[in-house]
């Protein structure tokens, strides 16, 4: 999903950035497109060639992952991590998950639940 906000499309390009097995890839990029976060899409006959394209799923996945990133920095700092710049500014995206009716950033007050109907 990083990738694929990066600008990925490409089978190829995808594994030369994750530097994994093409049967590997081949598996996470499947689940990624059945579950609706990637749409895979014909961009050549002969040869055939697919490139995959982040849905709007996909698209609203990346807050999550900025927060999932910043909470490995946090908690599981050890060994590499990837860091996020804002391309314009290029200072580092530090997220902060708030709640669009009070503006209170999510974990600071008490919530409670309801079970789904």
């Amino acid at each position: 999903m990083r990738d694929a906000h990066a600008g990925l499309t490409r089978f190829d390009d995808f594994r030369k950035s994750l530097g994994i097995a093409p049967t590997m890839l081949t598996g996470r990029l499947s689940s990624l497109t059945e579950e609706g976060l990637l749409e895979k899409r014909r961009y050549s006959d002969r040869p055939p060639r697919d490139e995959y394209v982040l849905t709007e799923a996909g698209r609203d996945f990346l807050p999550v992952l900025f927060a999932i990133g910043a909470w490995g920095r946090k908690h599981r700092g050890g060994g590499k991590v990837t860091r996020f710049f804002d391309a314009e500014t290029g200072t580092e995206i530090d997220p902060v998950t708030i709640d669009r009716a009070t503006g209170a950033p999510v974990g600071t007050r008490p919530i409670r639940t309801t079970a789904p109907e």
